[in-house]
């Protein structure tokens, strides 16, 4: 499998708010690469964003804006390309919101949330949050909402579902994004 887990966290309630990106990028079923930054958002921060992710005011201080952060993200947002989140809504919401807050241009991607995935195939976990859909999986969740740890085990959840599942069933629950 090739694809791109990526996740978001925001300083505040408002998409265009995010502080933090993370994406791990997939080829061949293993992990090969990942981006990680820092974002200063043109929001102020909330206390329970905060206290959810802990990143604060300070810690992006000197962080590039959306706008400096995209250009290294957008090559993996093409065409075809497979882009995978835990609650895609809110990643794909969150990347959409920056783009149309700052007018950047919307890409077309493929898309795949593993909230679904995992409702699917293990309907009998408890809940499907990412924390217990890796315990109940046995993936390791270092730091739950930590951008790039959350993206990593997103991402290990997918190769976990295709190779107990396989690809067949993935694709049907694949969305085209534009």
């Amino acid at each position: 499998m090739n694809f791109v887990a990526m996740d978001f966290e925001t300083a505040n309630s408002k998409r265009y708010s995010a502080c933090s990106i993370a994406l791990t990028i997939v080829r061949d079923s293993q992990v090969v690469d990942e981006f990680y930054s820092l974002i200063k958002p043109d929001t102020p921060f909330s206390w329970r964003n905060e206290k959810i992710h802990g990143i604060h005011t300070a810690d992006v201080s000197t962080a590039p804006d959306f706008p400096a952060v995209w250009p290294h993200m957008a090559p993996f947002f093409q065409r075809n390309r497979l882009v995978v989140a835990h609650n895609a809504n809110f990643d794909i919401g969150v990347l959409r919101s920056c783009l149309e807050h700052y007018q950047l241009q919307q890409p077309e991607y493929l898309a795949l949330d593993t909230v679904k995935t995992s409702r699917q195939f293990f309907p009998e976990f408890p809940n499907h949050k990412l924390d217990t859909v890796c315990r109940e999986l046995e993936i390791d969740l270092y730091h739950h909402h930590n951008a790039l740890d959350d993206s990593l085990a997103c991402a290990n959840i997918l190769l976990c579902e295709a190779n107990q599942f396989g690809t067949a069933p993935l694709q049907k629950l694949v969305k085209v994004i534009a």
